[in-house]
């Protein structure tokens, strides 16, 4: 998925030591979907631990990211967590 860092939390670490890290996602894109070209925009919780985490915790607040992971529920028990397993930034843009 393709997205935009839209907030970031300080890192932190688990009990076991990782370094985690909590952003806030946007994506926008469209589909077609019944015929018809759809517009989908959703925002979305994730987290990533370890080396991913430092990688992330890098990444400026407004650059987009392409991300790979898998859906689980949040840490409260409510909600949707998006748990980023693989992360390539998009070059920073220059204006």
């Amino acid at each position: 998925m393709q997205a935009q860092v839209v907030e970031r939390a300080a890192l932190r670490y688990t009990p076991a030591g990782l370094p985690a890290v909590d952003v806030r996602l946007a994506h926008a894109s469209q589909v077609e979907h019944a015929g018809q070209m759809r517009q989908i925009s959703c925002e979305i919780h994730a987290t990533a631990v370890d080396g991913v985490a430092t990688q992330l915790n890098r990444i400026a607040v407004g650059q987009t990211v392409d991300v790979v992971g898998f859906l689980g529920k949040q840490r409260n028990g409510r909600g949707v967590m998006l748990h980023i397993i693989e992360l390539t930034p998009h070059p920073a843009s220059t204006d």
